[in-house]
């Protein structure tokens, strides 16, 4: 998709049309607002922000591919191919099991019990995930994994849980040498820090409740140290095996600023173009990564990957 067919982030008109107490501010002083006070307040700067308008997007792409739809694909039609951990049987079964009612399966085209894009034997012009992203134990190999089955000018489209108003409030956000030390691992399960964040430290998902500025509930400090004894209990009796926990904490600023600073070190082809923000009361934000004519890597940059592995040899990261 062309970047003039992608919305701006920020839409001047739609902003002012929005919001009757800003009808009369100039554009500048629209897009200073937005900086400083609507961002926070989760005003809607583009209709992109919304998942239902940001499918529309996808849907223009000849050929899809949806990442993870379990029973709800986020599109459908002739055009779109689905790649899973299960197979429709197996997620049909997963899905009765948490009591989801299902209007129809879709169809999985593409089985990897590890997740493996690998084994995709076709090109699209779009992939999509949602929710999905997040759950990636190296997102580096994730990216590069996707942009080897993405056509020369494709897209990624995202859709992205914000930590702040999910049950990941209180976990930090994601750091980009966090990203680096998973892909010198090669990480292919999560960490015991994850699985801890994700059964000890996450609270309650209402996320109107925390755009309101209530995090936790009652008990919820109290119950932090029994629930991180499970945590490293489960993760021990797993023996290696996957847990499916977050490995990634995200907001709109630091997915842009660690994609586009793994973009800077050619660590992928995967450019952030868009990222909209999160609009109040939604819990997600969305993103369209670019796949970009491969760059070499910047000499800076580069050596500053080098020496942060070399510091992952002396030392843990934090």
């Amino acid at each position: 998709m062309d970047n003039a067919q992608l919305p701006e982030e920020f839409d001047v008109q739609l902003y002012r049309e929005s919001y009757t107490d800003l009808s009369g501010l100039s554009d500048r002083k629209l897009r200073a607002h937005w900086r400083t006070y609507g961002r926070g307040e989760g005003r809607v700067a583009s209709k992109a922000a919304y998942r239902e308008n940001f499918l529309t997007l996808v849907e223009k792409a000849n050929s899809i591919l949806e990442i993870g739809p379990f029973s709800r694909p986020a599109v459908e039609g002739p055009n779109v191919k689905y790649f899973d951990l299960f197979n429709s049987e197996e997620l049909s079964a997963r899905a009765h099991a948490v009591g989801y009612t299902i209007k129809a399966m879709p169809k999985i085209d593409f089985v990897s019990p590890m997740g493996d894009l690998s084994i995709v034997d076709e090109r699209f012009s779009a992939i999509v995930s949602s929710h999905c992203i997040e759950h990636q134990p190296d997102l580096i190999r994730h990216l590069q994994n996707v942009s080897a089955i993405l056509d020369e000018d494709g897209s990624y489209f995202v859709i992205i849980p914000d930590k702040r108003y999910c049950f990941d409030h209180f976990i930090e956000p994601s750091k980009i040498t966090q990203v680096l030390d998973a892909f010198k691992e090669r990480r292919t399960t999560h960490s015991l820090a994850a699985v801890i964040n994700q059964i000890a430290i996450t609270t309650h998902n209402d996320s109107m409740r925390h755009w309101r500025g209530a995090h936790s509930d009652p008990g919820y400090l109290d119950s932090i140290s029994v629930r991180s004894a499970a945590a490293e209990k489960r993760y021990a009796e797993a023996n290696g095996e996957y847990i499916d926990v977050h490995a990634w904490q995200f907001t709109p600023t630091n997915f842009r600023f660690i994609i586009q600073r793994l973009f800077d070190m050619g660590l992928t082809d995967l450019n952030p173009e868009r990222v909209y923000e999160t609009p109040c009361p939604r819990d997600e934000f969305t993103a369209v990564l670019k796949k970009r004519p491969a760059r070499k890597k910047l000499g800076r940059l580069n050596r500053m990957f080098q020496s942060l592995l070399e510091k992952r040899s002396r030392t843990s990261w934090t």
